[in-house]
């Protein structure tokens, strides 16, 4: 009878399931089921690693999409920067979104939850979460990338969604919290500037799914809103409460004439021979801009890199800031604070070997001749 009762309790020992599921509400409002305890994901889309990054948890990352194994002459992503060892890890299917679920199935070890951005237009293409879901028997939770502006409250929703399936609520915080204090103490630095001493700007060479010439900008450019730069290309996009990339005009920017001119260094992956620096050295119509003879024009981080890098965003808004308004950034050396930002963000000062990609021009005047 000892014994009968010995093997019984063996059994019920053996047969308990290692740990009891619990439900989170992802951001598309499902419900979903993962384990107590999380300590395996893989994170899809465009972004979703560097979410991950910012949460401390990059450790629980078992693969990776392909974007992370290629090499790069040009590099604007902190967080694979300060990550290097994303380069060795397995594939699970292409970047922006687009998984494989065979791939995905043969993982060893296999992740137990898939972090999926969705709704992010270009950014992530692929898989609804539930279908990605049935292929692979592996919870899946939907995320939505948002941004530092009208959607702000996507990002903070998804960090803390994320920040709860893989245990770091605490570190989602202090994100959230380190963000609202730099915006604004951005804003609080130049909100009472009159007009009439705010210089004119424009940005060129917005990256958006891939490098691009003098004209494409960014008409809500989250820096220049943040130092009440005035910013004229401002109103040029009629869907101006969202952060997307414009076109311009040749003849609107040479009519602007703007006083200080930004280059966005992703265009230098063009090479000599094109993009928005080929073109200010080149272009008679360019020639004739004040902030080309003036020889004010500088150079700045890329922020659009496989997603919006919102460390980069605070590294080029305290730069600019402290270039248009010197007098109210008397306690900031740029550099020295985009490493900052960068070593809480990502866990690494990157600013140097970021910028040596860039010919080392960001953060001063771009050479024109």
């Amino acid at each position: 009878m000892v014994l009968r009762i010995v093997l019984f309790c063996c059994c019920l020992v053996l047969a308990a399931p290692a740990s009891y599921a619990r439900e989170i509400t992802d951001a598309l409002g499902r419900k979903v089921e993962i384990p107590d305890q999380v300590e395996r994901v893989i994170c899809s889309g465009s972004g979703c690693l560097r979410l991950l990054t910012y949460l401390q948890a990059q450790e629980m990352a078992v693969a990776v999409d392909d974007i992370e194994r290629r090499q790069r002459q040009f590099d604007a992503r902190p967080y694979a920067m300060a990550n290097p060892q994303f380069q060795s890890l397995p594939v699970f299917g292409e970047f922006r979104g687009k998984d494989n679920p065979e791939l995905i199935l043969t993982l060893d070890p296999a992740p137990q939850v898939i972090l999926k951005l969705v709704g992010t237009g270009k950014g992530t293409v692929g898989m609804e979460p539930g279908d990605l879901q049935d292929k692979t028997g592996i919870p899946v939770v939907a995320l939505k990338y948002g941004n530092l502006g009208t959607m702000k409250e996507e990002l903070y929703g998804s960090l803390h969604i994320m920040a709860d399936v893989v245990g770091k609520q605490q570190r989602a915080v202090a994100i959230c919290r380190f963000l609202d204090d730099h915006i604004a103490d951005l804003k609080k630095r130049t909100a009472d500037i009159p007009e009439q001493r705010r210089p004119s700007v424009y940005l060129g060479g917005v990256a958006y799914a891939g490098p691009h010439g003098l004209q494409s900008t960014e008409p809500t450019y989250p820096p220049f809103r943040f130092v009440n730069a005035r910013n004229l290309a401002d109103n040029a996009n009629p869907q101006a409460g969202e952060i997307t990339s414009t076109d311009i005009a040749k003849e609107k920017i040479v009519e602007w004439n703007p006083d200080v001119l930004f280059l966005d260094l992703s265009t230098l992956q063009f090479g000599d021979q094109a993009g928005g620096l080929y073109e200010l050295r080149t272009d008679p119509a360019y020639q004739t801009l004040t902030a080309v003879k003036n020889g004010t024009v500088y150079g700045v981080l890329p922020y659009n890199s496989y997603n919006q890098n919102f460390e980069s965003i605070f590294a080029d808004a305290y730069f600019i800031g402290h270039l248009l308004y010197p007098e109210r950034f008397t306690d900031i050396d740029p550099v020295a604070k985009a490493d900052q930002i960068y070593t809480f963000m990502v866990g690494t000062p990157v600013f140097a070997e970021m910028n040596a990609q860039f010919r080392n021009l960001a953060f001063r005047p771009v050479p024109l001749r």
